[in-house]
């Protein structure tokens, strides 16, 4: 039999169906949910860090990934909304984490990444404060979290695969 006569083929509707349905079937059994997070670094080596309403403590500037939305721009979005940042320069990938205090299925991206601030970022309901820091100088109340992603990225200790 020729690969043409092979009746056993799926037909291309019931193809699309199949792989449709395993689609589905995927995201809700193996489904995770993405966030990405940014070191961000200005001119004079200050990193920039976030205080939400939300949770307590200061933080790297992320959010979540949408469905349809590529990690870079939802970095893009992420920066600009929680601190008029604007990407300048390559940005570095630097580790992705599995981050189980969220979830069985979160991940975290981390990049380094280069910024200019367009503006300064005034409060709001969900900033409460963001500004530039000097990584020898961090605020009081910076999360663990944060300080170890700080040492990972200053060569003081490995990368955990957790966050």
């Amino acid at each position: 039999m020729t690969p043409a006569d092979d009746s056993s083929e799926i037909p291309g509707r019931a193809k699309k169906f199949l792989v449709r349905l395993l689609h589905v079937y995927f995201a809700l059994s193996r489904g995770m949910t993405l966030g990405v997070r940014a070191a961000c670094y200005d001119e004079a080596g200050r990193v920039f860090l976030v205080r939400h309403s939300y949770v307590p403590g200061w933080h790297l500037p992320g959010g979540g990934v949408e469905r349809g939305e590529t990690v870079m721009d939802a970095l893009a979005k992420e920066l600009r909304e929680e601190g008029n940042l604007e990407i300048i320069g390559p940005t570095s990938l630097f580790h992705v984490y599995f981050n189980r205090s969220i979830s069985r299925r979160d991940h975290v991206v981390l990049y380094r990444v280069n910024v200019r601030q367009t503006a300064p970022r005034l409060a709001d309901r969900e900033i409460v404060e963001a500004r530039f820091f000097d990584p020898l100088a961090l605020p009081q109340g910076t999360t663990a979290a944060t300080l170890r992603r700080l040492g990972e990225l200053g060569g003081e200790v490995p990368p955990s695969h957790h966050w």
